[in-house]
């Protein structure tokens, strides 16, 4: 008795929260039909001509969000995606009833030359593998309080696998074929050691690839490469591209022509070009034979 007893009970309260399920599923069925809202479905045909990395080097939080605020704003200006093909943001800009704004192709680039070799370690690190971490407990293994710690922190932020530790130099590589220029890596260093600057024509770039703001004589001790803010290269140069702050040079890209003065100038080879051609080799001036002639016989005979 007491068996069939506690049996209908449970039934009975199985069946109430049955019924209470029930009712509410029918409500919040009501409901999401009273306060649905249609989305634009250029949203997701946008969304479609994006990477789809969710990097946020637009400035947005993921694809998507950016797709909403192209719809919300009507124009890519201000919102365009800094890993999109041309072809894409077109296609993206007849989405929109507008023309495709023009973006300046970028690219990461590392901003330190601490190998093994310019600046050997002075101490072994044994913590965790975490740029971020280690920043915050020491200065590195070389001592120098603004170089690359070289734990890989920007390896893990970029999601099109275009950076990568170098075993040799243990300093961030960027493959440049690779890069998109979104700026995860350069948000997620600690130490602003990557920076994102324009690819330049022919992909040519002349920077400065070190970010120690101590002042010549201890930068040296740390690092052979560094730079010292002697201010040779601001003096060399013709078009004003180059500024020297807090120990630092700086090259501006949008003043820089590329004629490479200031790379000859730097002492201490802290000033970088990539993808210019290898210089010529200067050949020896080839000595023309000397014709004889009736004079210079007689005069060798003499």
């Amino acid at each position: 008795m007491i068996v069939l007893l506690s049996a209908a009970i449970l039934l009975k309260a199985v069946g109430v929260l049955a019924a209470i399920g029930v009712l509410a599923a029918i409500v919040l069925f009501f409901i999401s039909k009273k306060f649905h809202v249609e989305e634009d479905p250029r949203i997701d045909q946008i969304v479609e001509l994006l990477p789809g990395a969710n990097c946020g080097g637009c400035g947005y939080a993921g694809c998507k969000n950016l797709a909403e605020t192209m719809i919300q704003r009507g124009t890519m200006e201000g919102c365009t995606c800094p890993s999109n093909t041309k072809e894409k943001n077109q296609q993206i800009a007849a989405i929109l009833g507008t023309e495709a704004a023009d973006s300046t192709p970028m690219v990461a680039i590392v901003r330190c030359q601490g190998n093994c070799e310019n600046a050997p370690a002075k101490v072994n690190y044994d913590g965790t593998t975490s740029c971020f971490l280690a920043n915050s407990i020491f200065s590195g293994e070389n001592f120098c309080p603004n170089g690359c710690l070289g734990c890989g922190d920007c390896t893990k932020a970029c999601n099109f696998g275009a950076i990568t530790i170098d075993p040799a130099t243990q300093l961030p590589f960027v493959d440049e074929t690779q890069c998109v220029g979104c700026g995860a890596c350069a948000k997620t260093c600690p130490r602003g050691v990557i920076e994102i600057r324009p690819k330049g024509l022919k992909d040519r770039r002349v920077y400065v690839a070190c970010n120690n703001k101590e002042k010549g004589a201890v930068a040296m001790k740390n690092c052979k490469a560094s730079c010292i803010g002697c201010g040779k290269c601001t003096k060399v140069c013709k078009f004003e591209a180059i500024t020297v702050e807090n120990n630092l040079a700086h090259i501006d890209p949008a003043k820089c022509k590329m004629c490479r003065l200031c790379v000859k100038e730097c002492p201490k080879g802290a000033i970088v070009a990539v993808n210019f051609p290898a210089p010529k080799p200067v050949e020896a001036p080839v000595e023309k034979p000397v014709e004889k002639t009736a004079e210079t016989i007689s005069a060798t005979v003499k």
